[in-house]
């Protein structure tokens, strides 16, 4: 009964989170973004020809596109993030079309990519902090990774983004609108790298436990990482104890906390940068020679 009252608590207030993250983006997307026909990647970017040549509400449009998305992930990616990605989904699309009978902030698109970006990185990584999504192009990628964990999540993303961005350009007949999509993708990046402590680079995660073996295989089935285990010494305790250590991409972070703490709140966790990575599900050495 303790454990299930934790359980939703803890849904709470990620959902919660969700929703903040969600409405920022909205405001960034509403008020900087869409009134300069610029796009963030993502569905967002067919959102908004939608808008502009079909009149059709954006929030509508991300809302529709997204729904068949969830219904498969359902089956994939587990109910509890389902619930938070679709929520999210939801408020942001919402958000958006309410948003956008507002007045925008600036006309000027350099000023809007800036500010845009920046924005929205952060709306973004609120809700990657809370283990969610807005769907588009990284509940894709995720998808994508259940079928094949050699292809890193970030590729996904950005082969997506590059193409609904070019498709943009092709609509408006504007080389300008790519260029500053470009700007406002790349600040978004930034911006969520900075908030989680320059996740630029591959992240080696350390984590001490009891119950290493448990966190261990749900690290291999929830997020599709192997771990290695190595035996040290704690010279405070004087006791010998399995050291977990798993090198993982920027996304996969906060869920290998969440698994970890849900599982042993005692649990140890130290995460640091790794410079880089080649193996199985990293960089391949074949393409390096």
């Amino acid at each position: 009964m303790e454990i299930s009252k934790k359980r939703i608590k803890k849904l709470s207030i990620e959902i919660i989170e969700t929703i903040v993250g969600a409405i920022i983006m909205a405001i960034a997307t509403s008020l900087f973004l869409l009134p300069n026909q610029l796009s963030s990647g993502g569905f967002a970017g067919i959102a908004t020809i939608l808008y502009y040549f079909l009149d059709i509400p954006m929030g509508t449009t991300i809302l529709a596109v997204n729904v068949p998305l969830f219904i498969f992930a359902a089956y994939k990616l587990g109910k509890g993030f389902v619930i938070r990605s679709f929520v999210g989904t939801v408020t942001f699309s919402f958000a958006i079309d309410l948003l956008d009978k507002l007045t925008p902030l600036t006309q000027d698109r350099f000023l809007a990519c800036i500010y845009g970006g920046i924005i929205i990185g952060l709306g973004t990584a609120i809700i990657l902090k809370a283990n969610s999504s807005t769907g588009g192009s990284d509940l894709i990628s995720m998808l994508v990774k259940q079928y094949n964990s050699n292809i890193r999540t970030g590729n996904v993303i950005i082969i997506v983004d590059v193409l609904i961005v070019g498709l943009n350009i092709l609509f408006f007949k504007e080389i300008e609108i790519g260029l500053y999509s470009a700007i406002a993708i790349y600040l978004m990046g930034k911006m969520i790298d900075i908030i989680f402590e320059g996740i630029y680079f591959t992240k080696l995660v350390i984590i001490i436990s009891n119950r290493n073996e448990e966190i261990a295989e749900e690290i291999g089935e929830k997020v599709g990482k192997g771990t290695t285990g190595l035996y040290g010494k704690g010279m405070y305790t004087n006791e010998n104890k399995l050291i977990l250590m798993c090198a993982v991409y920027r996304k996969d972070v906060a869920r290998i906390k969440i698994i970890a703490k849900e599982i042993d709140p005692k649990s140890f966790i130290v995460i640091t940068n790794s410079r880089e990575v080649v193996g199985q599900g990293f960089k391949n050495l074949k393409n390096m020679l």
